[in-house]
């Protein structure tokens, strides 16, 4: 199965830009993710951190 997957591949041009653009996508996610939580509010934080914790809004039926 395996090798029949790598022959078709192989007939595909171009097939070698795929992993190139994960990667990026994968590497500038992380990067704004980070960014992301560096520069947040620590207010913020601390109020979503402890929206579990509210009961005023819990409907139960």
């Amino acid at each position: 199965m395996l090798k029949y997957i790598k022959n078709h591949m192989e007939s595909m041009s171009d097939v070698e830009v795929y992993p190139i653009i994960s990667l990026l996508i994968f590497f500038i996610f992380f990067v704004v993710l980070t960014w992301w939580v560096m520069t947040a509010k620590k207010d913020y934080i601390k109020t979503v951190s402890n929206i579990p914790l509210d009961n005023q809004n819990d409907n139960t039926l």
